[in-house]
């Protein structure tokens, strides 16, 4: 049954969300006790200084107490400063409280430990960050694209919200938020909230997200920005020098919404504003709720790239709306959202382009196996939820957990798997949840009426084994068939590069191609397919990192161009790869060592302590 969400069930899953049932374990990745107290709002006043690369006022935390004999308030920090607490008294006014810090731990940060006489509706903590916060990356106006302005952008996922917020940083926890925020003039401030596009900034940037988010969705972004609106509830925020270029690329987006809300139900969060970010961005995309952060590298300039778009939009229902407990979980975010990805993806460019994009995703993910351990190819783990360590391999979650879901939907056929998944978003929206909820609603709602579709034994393998199940079905794109029936001629030097069609190739068949010849094609050949196609200067950043994989790998000399692809280009994803393989070249280790010297100032702290770990190696 399609259910509808109606404005009075939002109203109650709200606050079953803000109120909600107490979860019956604890994050090992937080201090945070919220089987005692939940924030249920969060308020910050900060004032944003890039000279000192700090943001400095006070976050005020809303909160229901649970256990009415808890007297301490734990949050979780990391390198926060903390200058002085304040509780708000019966009669509305502020008295100091007491507090302290434990010892920081190198993964968890350190837990603010705040003594209370009572419980408090409200506490305030004031606070200044650290030049060196995890989430923080604050660029020079030399790594913008005009050069005039220094630029800020935060990225707190899974656990850095700690290092510019203390709050209970834990996925368990959902609360709303205001802002106010102070900038220099000519900068404009973005949130993952309400942003107001006529706004001066005068006394302030102000925000409102009146949705609960889970901490780690906290998002922040300080710089030259200009607006275009895509529709009429989506825009694309982004430096001057860019915003034709990302308006042009975004130009969909209200497509996909329709397509996803045709599928998943109303889009809840008024709306689907989008950042595109420095080309340091670490990571494709970040589904911060009304304000998408995007890396620039999908802007391709022919839309080819969307597919991209459409795997941020859908956290709207998977990982938003539905959001995993504890990390130990992450493949109810990930896998649930690739697998909304391929079905908007169908919805709006047809089977055929899905079929490809779902082809690459699957190959990949095949291949991705050798290098994972075996204990972290499950989709979780069975131990108790304590030793983040033994978490699955985050890449691995994404295309293992649609696959999972994909072979549900083809064995109980979608007229049966489509309600029932509507039905997940719809009965747990603003919810937290985990795996063993997800599996009570999949027997209750689909297994205990369809026993046929899957076996416990054959679920169990799903979840809890290595690998892809040998049941699993591969989907073959009949497009990529006729580029596979080319890649092995041309190969075996059988059909001349010229001869190639390549020239009609989607960005999806090139990504094939060049996936599969990787490891294969010697430099000559790669010398060819590039003069001929002109590789090393595509500006679909998917096909050039590709074409330079195999090129390195096959010593073709490309330094040139992928001097300047490694000197622009941040996002993790690409750049990690290419700094492993030339590592591994005895004959480029040297330059690559030197090219890191010179990139490392306009990496992301995350992909810095990346390639870092490899030049360690």
């Amino acid at each position: 049954m399609r259910t509808p969400f109606t404005l009075r069930a939002a109203g109650a899953a709200i606050m079953l969300a803000l109120l909600g049932p107490v979860s019956a374990f604890a994050d090992p990745l937080s201090y945070a006790r919220y089987n005692e107290v939940r924030t249920t709002a969060l308020h910050l006043d900060l004032k944003a200084d890039f000279g000192r690369k700090t943001l400095a006022g006070y976050a005020e935390l809303t909160l229901n107490w649970l256990d009415k004999n808890a007297r301490t308030l734990v949050l979780d920090t990391r390198q926060l400063s903390i200058a002085r607490v304040q509780v708000q008294t019966p009669s509305g006014g502020w008295r100091p409280a007491s507090y302290m810090l434990d010892k920081a731990d190198p993964k968890k940060g350190q837990a603010l430990r705040i003594s209370l006489q009572d419980q408090p509706n409200k506490v305030r903590i004031y606070y200044h960050t650290a030049p060196t916060a995890n989430a923080l990356q604050w660029l020079t106006p030399a790594q913008t694209l005009s050069g005039k302005r220094p630029f800020m952008f935060s990225q707190s996922q899974p656990i850095d919200a700690r290092s510019w917020v203390p709050v209970q940083d834990t996925p368990a926890v959902r609360f709303t938020y205001t802002a106010r925020v102070a900038a220099p003039n000519g900068m404009r401030v973005v949130m993952s909230a309400e942003n107001d596009q006529q706004g001066s900034g005068k006394g302030g940037w102000t925000f409102r997200m009146p949705q609960p988010i889970p901490s780690y969705l906290l998002a922040i972004a300080i710089g030259e920005l200009q607006v275009r609106n895509l529709g009429p509830r989506s825009a694309v925020y982004a430096e001057p020098g860019r915003i034709e270029a990302a308006a042009f690329e975004l130009a969909d987006t209200e497509k996909m919404i329709a397509a996803a809300e045709s599928l998943y139900g109303s889009y809840r969060w008024g709306r689907y504003d989008m950042l595109v970010a420095p080309p340091s961005f670490p990571i494709g995309g970040m589904e911060n709720p009304r304000m998408t952060f995007l890396t620039p590298t999908m802007i391709a300039g022919d839309r080819s790239l969307n597919d991209l778009i459409a795997h941020e939009l859908a956290h709207s229902w998977s990982g938003n709306l539905v959001t995993n407990a504890s990390w130990k979980h992450w493949w109810l975010n990930e896998g649930f959202t690739t697998y909304v990805t391929t079905r908007v993806i169908e919805s709006l460019y047809g089977s055929e382009v899905a079929d490809m994009n779902l082809q690459v995703e699957q190959e990949e993910a095949i291949a991705s196996l050798k290098e994972i351990p075996v204990a972290k190819q499950a989709l979780l783990t069975r131990d108790p939820d304590v030793n983040p360590d033994t978490y699955t391999d985050e890449g691995l979650a994404y295309p293992k957990g649609a696959w999972f879901l994909r072979t549900l939907e083809q064995r109980a056929g979608r007229e049966v798997f489509d309600p029932f998944l509507r039905g997940w978003f719809d009965q747990h929206a603003f919810q937290s949840v985990t795996t063993e909820q997800f599996l009570a609603y999949l027997r209750a709602n689909l297994l205990d009426k369809h026993p046929e579709i899957m076996t416990q034994a054959e679920l169990d393998e799903w979840l809890y084994g290595a690998g892809i199940p040998a049941s699993a079905k591969r989907v073959v794109s009949q497009r990529f068939v006729a580029v596979d029936a080319q890649r092995d001629a041309w190969l075996k030097g059988e059909q001349a590069t010229a001869d190639l069609t390549a020239r009609s190739w989607t960005a999806m068949e090139w990504m094939h191609f060049l996936n599969d010849i990787d490891n294969k094609a010697n430099a000559a050949q790669l010398r060819e397919l590039d003069q001929t196609f002109g590789l090393r200067t595509s500006r679909n950043n998917e096909i050039a990192y590709r074409f330079y994989l195999a090129a390195v790998h096959a010593n073709y000399d490309v330094r040139q161009p992928l001097n300047a692809f490694l000197m622009s280009v941040g996002r993790q994803k690409f750049v990690v790869p290419l700094y492993s393989a030339l590592l591994k070249n005895p004959s480029q280790a040297a330059w690559a060592r030197d090219v890191f010297a010179k990139a490392r100032p306009r990496y992301h702290p995350e992909t810095q302590a990346s390639v870092a770990k490899l030049l360690k190696k």
